[in-house]
């Protein structure tokens, strides 16, 4: 093993120890529904610098059926086009039985919470997120109607 290999390995691994601590909190705000792209990085930051946790992960989870949590970089022209391919692989006039059966017209809704996700982990470290340079925590609400969310942020370590 190189010498660089084995300096790449040990910062590749950083052990810290120490009772683990949990702390809960929620985010809570109004959304306008129909694919609208929240930006939540900062409040997530937030919990985190008041869990007083260094090192460890932070999980945010979306309760619900028709929101989901991942990572964009916040630009209004990706937003766009993020709002453009889910129109096309998830259209919204599209027949959907869920919005037969319950006459609420949020068919797709449900379909692209479902291929996105309820939830996001990310390891925190130094008491930071790890985030890529651009890399914003967002939550995307896909319902047909605006709603009032509530978002749960459980961050977990030392």
């Amino acid at each position: 093993m190189t010498q660089h290999h084995v300096t790449q390995e040990r910062k590749a691994r950083m052990v810290r120890e120490g009772l683990v601590r949990v702390v809960t909190e929620s985010i809570e705000f109004d959304t306008p529904g129909n694919a609208h792209v929240e930006k939540i990085t900062a409040q997530v930051a937030a919990a985190i610098a008041r869990s007083d946790i260094s090192d460890g992960i932070v999980t945010v989870f979306a309760p619900g059926a028709t929101g989901a949590i991942t990572t964009l970089e916040f630009e209004p022209g990706v937003v766009q086009d993020w709002q453009a391919f889910l129109d096309s692989i998830v259209p919204v006039d599209k027949h959907y039985q869920h919005s037969v059966n319950l006459r609420d017209g949020n068919g797709h809704s449900h379909i692209r919470a479902g291929l996105i996700g309820p939830s996001l982990t990310i390891p925190v470290s130094g008491g930071a997120m790890t985030l890529g340079r651009w890399q914003e925590v967002v939550f995307c609400d896909f319902d047909a109607r605006s709603r009032e969310r509530s978002l749960v942020v459980q961050v977990m370590g030392i």
